[in-house]
């Protein structure tokens, strides 16, 4: 025990040390440095990469905005408009922005940026795009097919828009220039970053004028960073250090929902979750409430559906819940001949099941819950191996077909509308963050009908459909949704929480009096 503390300790020494490291390698003394501390790595420069991070901090912008209910605003594109054929979408750029190099914004810097995202792992690969080009003041984008989802796609991370000095002649990124309320002074991947107000910005100035990001993978380790002041904002705590930071004098602690859900993916195109059955057995014998309650300390955010009510349009209220009913589980497993064996895991032609749960530790909370499925499957006769990896270990495992389970938290704003997230997800039988050899035409068609759909209430239907199929045979798995928290120091005023996670809400906050 005792060399399990001081190992904890020398990690959050080493933590704090690169903190200080970071002030000192370039303010002086009395100069004020908000420090934000988070659990993601800086991976590389290019936005499909770290955008989000980026983006979070106010270094880089994007065309277009979402506001608190996701729909799109202006923003380095003052207004847009599409053509009655759906194919061409013009975007006419705002004048008078600056990059933090002291150029100018122009069409030809966005349309270039853009194509460099087109041409990357960004999201702009959900799109059927044909060409994007500068036409005078405008970005002109020709797709294929019609895609109305476009504006949350031109909103999201992957689509920063970078000076043309940030490229090399290959169209590697080499620097971070955008245009946001605050530039780089210090980029050391993959931990931290230091930036300034920039004094140029096209909108209104922050008043915090020194900020610095630190990635810290560690629950603890970032709790701590916010108990001792080591930092003015903590973002995604642990629930044991909620209660804990709650009581601490000099911290705010503010909770708030998020369009993001904790999801166990099973392999449904082979092994033993292949059959539906089976899979509807596993969910019978979650009880979710009490993984809420007991592990996450948010009683009342056990997922009964895939969305919860906060994602209005992705929520339908007469969908019959997810039930917890491990007599019905065990059931539903003899039927499909898994019959217990002496020690109560169930067997079928002389083989356990047994099934690997591979999660990562990057959220504290996904080990604790991982060993919560664990004891409950337990239950209903399901032997489950914990590996707590790299998150890298379950897209790994998808990839190459191994992965039997999967836990993880999918956050549905990554673009401000959660179709496209979707669409990426349940595509071609599952990508590397959705389910694995899961093909229903019937799924595929009713997206394809969304896509298409004009009326309001023909795209509400057909919302409940797509989430009534995830239901009725579930590829993925809803186990909570989320409630993000962060740790706020009582030395700044106007901190909130983003409900799509774009922005950490330095420009908006303050030092106190």
């Amino acid at each position: 025990m005792l060399l399990r503390k001081k190992h904890r300790l020398s990690l959050f020494a080493a933590a704090f040390a690169s903190w200080l490291s970071i002030n000192s390698a370039y303010v002086s003394a009395e100069d004020r440095v908000f420090d934000v501390v988070a659990p993601f790595e800086i991976g590389g420069l290019d936005p499909a990469i770290s955008g989000f991070i980026f983006q979070r901090m106010q270094i880089t912008e994007t065309l277009l905005e979402a506001d608190e209910k996701g729909q799109p605003i202006p923003a380095l594109a003052e207004k847009w408009s599409v053509s009655d054929d759906g194919k061409r979408w013009t975007l006419t750029i705002r004048q008078g922005v600056k990059f933090h190099d002291g150029s100018d914004l122009t069409a030809a810097a966005a349309a270039h940026s853009l194509n460099v995202s087109r041409n990357s792992t960004g999201m702009l690969r959900n799109a059927k795009i044909e060409s994007i080009s500068a036409q005078g003041n405008d970005v002109v984008i020709t797709l294929a097919e019609p895609f109305k989802p476009l504006t949350a796609l031109l909103a999201h991370s992957s689509t920063n828009i970078l000076a043309p000095t940030a490229y090399d002649a290959d169209d590697k990124v080499q620097k971070i220039i955008g245009t946001g309320p605050y530039q780089v002074t210090l980029l050391e991947p993959p931990q931290r970053l230091a930036a300034q107000r920039f004094d140029g910005y096209w909108g209104e100035k922050p008043s915090i004028e020194k900020t610095t990001y630190l990635g810290a993978g560690r629950g603890e380790t970032r709790s701590l960073m916010a108990e001792s002041g080591g930092a003015e904002l903590v973002f995604q705590l642990d629930p044991p250090s909620i209660a804990r930071l709650k009581r601490a004098k000099d911290v705010n602690v503010l909770i708030g929902a998020v369009p993001r859900v904790v999801m166990l993916a099973a392999n449904a195109g082979s092994g033993a979750t292949a059959p539906v059955e089976v899979r509807k057995a596993l969910s019978l014998a979650i009880q979710r409430e009490g993984i809420a309650a007991a592990v996450l300390r948010a009683p009342g955010t056990g997922a009964t559906q895939m969305f919860a009510e906060n994602v209005a349009a992705w929520h339908d209220p007469s969908l019959p819940a997810l039930a917890y009913d491990p007599q019905a589980s065990r059931e539903l497993l003899r039927a499909q001949g898994w019959i217990p064996g002496a020690d109560g895991i169930v067997e079928k032609d002389g083989e356990r099941l047994r099934l690997k749960l591979i999660t990562y530790s990057d959220r504290p909370e996904l080990p604790l819950i991982a060993t919560a499925l664990q004891a409950q499957l337990r239950e209903v006769g399901v032997e489950v191996e914990v590996a707590v990896e790299n998150a890298s270990a379950i897209p790994a495992a998808h990839n190459d077909g191994t992965l039997q389970l999967a836990l993880y938290g999918r956050n549905y704003a990554l673009v401000p509308d959660p179709l496209v997230t979707l669409l990426a997800d349940f595509g071609n039988g599952g990508a590397e963050w959705g389910p694995l050899g899961w093909n229903n035409p019937q799924f595929s068609e009713t997206m394809t009908a969304l896509l298409a759909a004009d009326d309001p209430a023909e795209q509400q239907r057909l919302r409940n459909k797509i989430v009534a199929l995830v239901q009725e045979e579930l590829p993925l798995i809803p186990i909570a949704w989320y409630r993000q928290s962060i740790a706020v120091s009582n030395k700044v005023e106007g901190a909130a929480i983003d409900p799509f996670e774009r922005t950490f809400g330095l420009s908006t906050m303050r030092w106190a009096e």
